[in-house]
């Protein structure tokens, strides 16, 4: 209802700087007992319960979760809500899996009705494992797109989405051409763009299915349209270089394609990044393009092992999110998603830190997607998407975080033991949108 309040209380944790690049510390806000006081959809206040409760409206008691620790809402990346029915299926390499698992899945949605009903699940899913926010790949049909943005405005959840772009090696029947996905694009961008918390993403799958005539179009389409996001995949894959390698030869290396149609500035999200140069990585940070770690996919696929502590280099660092990547990622979960990114860092020789971990998962996130200034954190005038995530969802979890020493340890804890069960409730625009246990949320209201 206009001018509805609502305050919840327990743990908050968040993010104010990046812990790759300053003090860990500075950069990480924990307040015991703190509270959110969220109006009309929209962060008014957050501090110490104590002293914003007497802020309150009168008779208004905060939710409480007093075990709970409450965080930004968690942002994917990378995602692709056609392939939501393919998740685990029997992985060959990136461009076998390709063939056999992800085309003949989106053909079937070309069909609406069953477009409809995998958004449905797509965003149960979503809200069930705290993420809020989502950069999604659709299929190349454009009701792909309508019955996501439908489910998501339903349920009020901030989705950037587009249609795939892809006019060449692939089977005939998800082609697009040069024009008719600009054209298909572009009326979708008027329709949903801007709409509720609908934001638009032009969406070239990568350069191998693409002409240059179609990244060419899909250039051309950002610049009379800068305000939306792009996204593409790139690098993921030593055999998927070397292709792009004979394609456009032309073309000093895979990001340069990109670069040279116009494909590479802020709010363009490269989905992988594995095996990019030091130069590729370099014109990244300099255009200010973020790149999703996609983990888990990585790992299934064999792909290889993308370097988070070699993007973020403080001599030139790129802004880096997390990816799920569903269908070859094999976990909604943000946190499962964590856990891996942390064993993926220390085979480089790296350690990902609790601290640096969420980092990506929610201020990193929205950074990556040029939504830092709405989402990602908390404070007055930011949008209310948050997660409360529980540290004794599990017997194991309970043991583990009964001996923390330190609110990292118990962050910890939750991003190597936990996953949806962790998630004891998901807020949107300040509203109840998830919670663990069906017949009632365990709160208390005093």
């Amino acid at each position: 209802m206009p001018g509805s309040v609502v305050a919840v209380r327990g743990s908050l944790a968040y993010f104010v700087d990046d812990p790759f690049l300053a003090d860990p510390r500075a950069a990480f806000v924990y307040e015991s007992d703190g509270l959110l006081v969220c109006r009309d959809g929209v962060i008014e206040a957050v501090g110490p319960a104590e002293r914003l409760r007497a802020t309150l409206p009168p008779g208004l008691e905060p939710l409480h979760y007093p075990k709970g620790i409450i965080l930004p809402g968690f942002v994917d990346t990378h995602v692709h809500f056609a392939q939501t029915e393919i998740i685990g299926s029997y992985g060959e390499r990136l461009l076998d899996w390709l063939e056999t698992r992800a085309f003949p899945a989106e053909r079937q949605f070309a069909n609406r009705a069953h477009a409809d009903a995998v958004a449905q699940r797509f965003c149960d899913e979503l809200l069930r494992n705290g993420t809020t926010t989502a950069l999604v790949f659709c299929a190349v049909y454009p009701q792909s797109v309508d019955a996501l943005f439908a489910e998501a405005a339903r349920r009020n959840l901030r989705l950037a989405a587009g249609k795939v772009l892809m006019d060449r090696n692939a089977p005939a029947d998800l082609l697009d051409t040069a024009q008719t996905g600009y054209d298909d694009s572009k009326a979708l961008i008027a329709k949903w763009h801007g709409n509720g918390r609908a934001l638009y993403a032009i969406t070239p799958r990568f350069a191998p299915t693409s002409t240059p005539a179609q990244l060419e179009a899909a250039g051309t389409l950002w610049r009379e349209h800068p305000d939306v996001l792009m996204q593409t995949h790139v690098a993921e894959t030593a055999d998927e270089v070397a292709w792009v390698r004979r394609l456009y030869p032309e073309r000093a290396n895979y990001l340069d394609v990109y670069d040279h149609y116009g494909l590479v500035g802020r709010r363009a999200v490269l989905a992988h990044g594995v095996h990019l140069s030091e130069s590729e990585l370099r014109r990244c940070s300099e255009a200010g393009a973020g790149i999703a770690h996609c983990p888990t996919s990585n790992l299934f696929l064999g792909s290889g092992l993308f370097r988070v502590q070699g993007a973020k280099d403080p001599r030139r660092p790129v802004h880096v999110g997390l990816g799920s990547d569903v269908g070859a990622g094999t976990s909604f979960s943000t946190l499962a998603t964590l856990s891996e990114a942390y064993k993926v860092a220390r085979l480089h020789g790296d350690t990902l830190t609790a601290l640096r971990g969420f980092f990506l998962a929610t201020l990193g996130g929205a950074r990556a997607l040029g939504l830092d200034h709405q989402i990602g954190t908390f404070g007055p005038g930011r949008e209310a998407d948050f997660v409360v995530l529980d540290p004794a969802a599990t017997p194991l979890l309970a043991l583990r975080t009964s001996r923390a020493e330190s609110i990292e340890d118990v962050l910890f804890a939750l991003m190597t033991l936990g996953d949806d069960r962790a998630v004891q409730a998901t807020y949107v625009a300040g509203a109840l949108a998830h919670w663990r246990d069906r017949v009632a949320p365990l709160i208390d209201t005093g």
